[in-house]
């Protein structure tokens, strides 16, 4: 077993960092990429952070404070924009415009160094951030925040959103689901209703957005998100945020105390757009072109494993859309959905890939049953650094 497998091994038991794809979920409730929603060529770096201390060991889930202070240097030294969240959610709405290169500060748990160790940092470089707390943590005594401390962060500018009642694992998420839809409902609904409801009580503002314990979702949480009235919520699959991307599962980079690649990974920004409109990942030296939009782009390098491989066909003509068929290296065939209203072709990749290039080809027939003499096909690069997931995952 490779250190990068352990490495991953242990951030998967502490940091629950994928949705368990064992947990049937109904296909139609999942999100997709909004095709109206125009890319602006912004992407946001949402880092996420737990616990700080100068003298305790470096761990996944606990970073020296004095790195901290050098990441957050850092990130003013390349020039990028450390925006608030209201700022994030109007730029995702499309009523703001964001620099180019963004991110985004959340803090997840409600661990007292948070405020004792990172928010005087945060203060001296006077960079908003939110924090994600969950609901039996708060005044929890011992390395728990408190109300006062929680009151003074809001007051200087932090924002609050919610990360469940009791931060359930999975298998607690799974138990209540194996005794009936009633069961399972009534916890969703206490979760995540009853968390939103106590800290809009206690703290006196609005806590629309939600991070999602451990990052582990099921399709059912994503329509009582939204009755409850949250926006947005995260999980902490890695990858920058572009604003097409759906609000309820948006990606993030949990920044780990004992490997300091995947900050590297969350404050490079591969997948921007240069003054010329050119995507700096371009792969140097493989030029494609396609009859038709593609995502991702033809070349490109991009930072998820789970990408959504899409084709805008509203300039084909003369073909039968049911007889479109996509083929993914590594997958075959695979079940990819056509949206008549729009016109796009797109299937969102269910697992994880695993080879630096992947090659998409799409096929089709005329209304005569004549096959496409020159299929639509074109090839992408994954960044897999930048994706943190070890191959013998």
């Amino acid at each position: 077993m490779t250190k990068l497998t352990l490495l991953f091994s242990l951030v998967a038991s502490m940091c629950l960092c994928a949705q368990d794809s064992s947990v049937p979920a109904a296909p139609a409730a999942m999100p997709v990429e909004d095709p109206a929603m125009p890319d602006d060529g912004v992407r946001v770096s949402v880092l996420g952070y737990h616990d700080f201390s100068e003298n305790l060991p470096e761990t996944a889930m606990r970073i020296r404070t004095s790195k901290f202070r050098k990441q957050l240097e850092t990130i003013r030294q390349l020039g990028i924009t450390v925006i608030s969240m209201a700022d994030f959610v109007a730029w995702k709405k499309g009523d703001k415009q964001i620099p180019e290169k963004s991110l985004l500060l959340t803090f997840d748990d409600g661990w007292k160094s948070v405020y004792t160790e990172a928010f005087p940092i945060l203060q001296e470089f006077g960079y908003p951030f939110t924090l994600y707390l969950y609901k039996n943590y708060v005044d929890g005594g011992g390395k728990a925040l408190t109300t006062t401390m929680i009151q003074e962060m809001v007051k200087a500018g932090a924002t609050i959103g919610s990360h469940s009642v009791s931060h359930p694992y999975p298998i607690t998420v799974k138990s209540f689901r194996k005794k009936g839809d009633d069961a399972y409902d009534a916890h969703l609904r206490k979760e995540m209703g009853e968390s939103k409801r106590f800290l809009e009580s206690k703290f006196k503002l609005k806590a629309s957005t939600y991070s999602y314990p451990g990052g582990y979702f099921t399709a059912e949480m994503i329509p009582l998100g939204r009755e409850f009235g949250y926006t947005h919520f995260f999980t902490v699959q890695p990858g920058k945020v572009k604003r097409s991307m759906p609000d309820e599962t948006l990606t993030r980079y949990m920044i780990l105390g004992n490997y300091d690649k995947i900050f590297e990974f969350a404050t490079t920004f591969r997948e921007s757009q240069n003054s010329a409109g050119t995507p700096e990942g371009a792969i140097a030296g493989m030029i494609q072109t396609t009859p038709y939009p593609v995502s991702p782009l033809p070349g490109a390098i991009i930072n998820s494993r789970l990408p959504e491989l899409s084709a805008d066909l509203s300039k084909l003509e003369n073909f039968d859309p049911k007889t479109l068929v996509m083929k993914v290296s590594g997958f075959g065939e695979v079940p990819a959905n056509f949206a008549a209203a729009t016109k796009k072709f797109s299937w969102q990749v269910n697992r994880r890939l695993r080879q630096p290039t992947c090659q998409v080809a799409i096929h089709w027939k005329d209304p005569a049953g004549k096959a496409t003499e020159t299929p639509l096909r074109w090839s992408f690069q994954l960044d897999r650094e930048s994706a943190y997931l070890p191959d013998g995952e």
